[in-house]
């Protein structure tokens, strides 16, 4: 299906024509004037090099009258929950980090949600940038330079406000070109279950009995060792989330998983584990350690994971590398960012036959969920076309 060509590329010469909101009178104005709009463009600058939570900057709004920043440092920035509560449209790029700000500083996600990054994938493009996705769709350039600046430190300038306004300044326009386009193509409601999948993943993160799944060394113990890896993972996040500080801040991962294989049962045998250094053996660290080693053991055992033979896995790996192999075909044919439509690990579960995998149930599951059943009861065989693709070929019964 054609698409329009962009305009030519040129570059963004935008002033500063925003408000910069830096009272709470003035915030709870502009929110009662956004709740009538039908959508709006939301995006965020924060730092969190040295924070569990991300430490929120500056909030900038795209809206029907223009656009609006928001100082959350001058503000109580709760209030937003009531527009996130609504039935209002959040337009973001890339909102994943963004929608933990929000859930951070109001406790709430938006009900509704179009994220563009999400969206440019179901019309062709590869995860772009803001930048990318503006030069792309509307062909107009933005300068970045400000991007990696102090945005805590107060007065921003001007190069950091006209920065931020143009994170925002285009997402409306881009929202509803990119909408159209997946009108033509039938893929709104698509777009609408994987921003619905984003939404439900923010809600449940950080989970602490799921944190020791983050420790790559973590994830390969077994018997006792995993218990424990589990509960000392568990504690090493609410510890971090009390202290507002980093994880690896409390403890880092090699320490961790040392002390879930040996076990100390003393401040002797804690020193001498790998990665523990001398201030995690001052204050509470070494009780709550021991403690965290005890309730490991009151731990429910996770589910068992069913092993599979040499043969089995050899016949996986066969399966797999059929599959993406038509898939990433598919995907191109279909102008889909590939890694959209599935993972290595998504048709791994596919061929696996998981009744959870993610490639057997949706908007995935009409595009491959049938043919790659017969492929693989081989009912189905792959072929090449005379320009050297492939193509899927019922097979005679015989």
């Amino acid at each position: 299906m054609k698409r329009n060509k962009p305009s030519p590329v040129f570059e963004s010469s935008a002033t500063q024509d925003f408000d910069y909101v830096d009272s709470q009178e003035s915030l709870e104005t502009l929110i009662d004037e956004l709740l009538l709009e039908e959508r709006i463009a939301v995006d965020t600058e924060f730092h969190r090099e040295k924070t569990y939570y991300p430490s929120v900057a500056l909030v900038q709004i795209a809206h029907s009258k223009g656009i609006s920043l928001v100082d959350p440092l001058k503000v109580e920035p709760e209030v937003f929950a009531k527009l996130f509560d609504s039935d209002i449209l959040i337009v973001m790029h890339a909102a994943g980090q963004d929608l933990e700000v929000f859930q951070h500083i109001c406790g709430v996600v938006p009900r509704h949600l179009f994220d563009t990054q999400i969206a440019a994938g179901f019309i062709g493009m590869s995860t772009p940038s803001l930048a990318n996705l503006y030069e792309k769709q509307l062909g107009i350039k933005v300068k970045k330079e400000s991007r990696l600046t102090d945005w805590l430190a107060r007065p921003l300038s001007d190069s950091q406000l006209e920065y931020a306004a143009n994170d925002v300044r285009y997402l409306l326009e881009v929202h509803e070109k990119i909408t159209k386009q997946l009108v033509n193509y039938g893929r709104e409601t698509w777009v609408e279950a994987e921003c619905t999948l984003l939404l439900e993943k923010e809600r449940g993160r950080r989970e602490p009995e799921h944190a020791w799944k983050k420790i790559k060394e973590g994830r390969n113990l077994n018997g006792k060792a995993l218990n424990n890896i589990r509960a000392l993972a568990a504690w090493r996040e609410i510890k971090a989330s009390n202290l507002n500080i980093p994880v690896r801040y409390v403890f880092p991962d090699l320490a961790l998983v040392g002390i879930a294989q040996q076990e100390p049962t003393d401040i002797e045998s804690l020193e001498n584990v790998r990665g523990v250094e001398s201030r995690h053996l001052k204050g509470p660290f070494p009780g709550e350690i021991f403690l965290a080693l005890k309730n490991a053991k009151k731990l429910d055992p996770l589910p068992k994971v069913i092993k599979r033979g040499k043969d089995t896995t050899n016949d996986l790996r066969a399966g797999v590398t059929l599959v993406s192999a038509w898939i990433a075909q598919a995907a191109r044919q279909l102008e889909l960012d590939p890694a959209m439509l599935g993972t290595r690990s998504d048709i791994e579960a596919l061929v696996r036959g998981d009744p959870d995998a993610r490639m057997g149930s949706g908007w995935r599951h009409q595009i491959v969920g049938e043919p790659v059943k017969e492929l693989l009861q081989g009912r189905a065989a792959l072929a090449f076309d005379a320009d050297g693709g492939l193509v899927l070929e019922r097979r005679e019964k015989r």
